[in-house]
């Protein structure tokens, strides 16, 4: 997406909100072209991160397991144009906004049965590996309540 500097204008993520998936998908109407979906994504941009996924349901191929705390001290001191690392924590899933709950209910009500893969950049356990392992089984325990095995 858009964290540092050099990325401007938008990121090297050009797949960043549902007027422009509509968009590809005109453009590029292969079944085979789909989404990686990443609710935190939608959630830093203040847009609503369930509607998507009715949808876009058929085209949900990977989704990625991520949560996101907004900072709003960040957003009152520089605003929502500013980088998105100014206003918003990644976190692991249950350490953030998103009910996982009601994200995986919608995933599974508009037929979602792809991977959900748990995406650790929440630095609050630490860079190490016991640190990532740490964040991973904290988000898993989270998570599992809501995925079959």
């Amino acid at each position: 997406m858009f964290f540092t500097y050099d990325e401007w204008p938008g990121g090297k993520n050009l797949a960043s909100s549902p007027a422009i998936w509509r968009r590809m998908y005109d453009d590029i109407p292969s079944k085979n072209f789909g989404l990686n979906y990443d609710p935190s994504h939608l959630v830093w941009q203040h847009m609503d991160w369930l509607k998507p996924l009715k949808e876009f349901a058929s085209r949900m191929f990977h989704i990625h397991a991520k949560d996101v705390r907004i900072i709003e001290d960040g957003i009152n001191d520089y605003g929502t144009l500013a980088l998105p690392v100014k206003y918003h924590q990644p976190r692991i899933p249950g350490f953030g906004e998103i009910d996982w709950g009601r994200f995986i209910g919608t995933l599974k009500e508009n037929g979602y049965d792809g991977p959900v893969c748990i995406e650790v950049e929440d630095d609050t356990f630490g860079k190490t590996l016991e640190g990532r392992q740490a964040a991973l089984k904290a988000a898993r325990n989270v998570l599992a309540p809501f995925i079959p095995r």
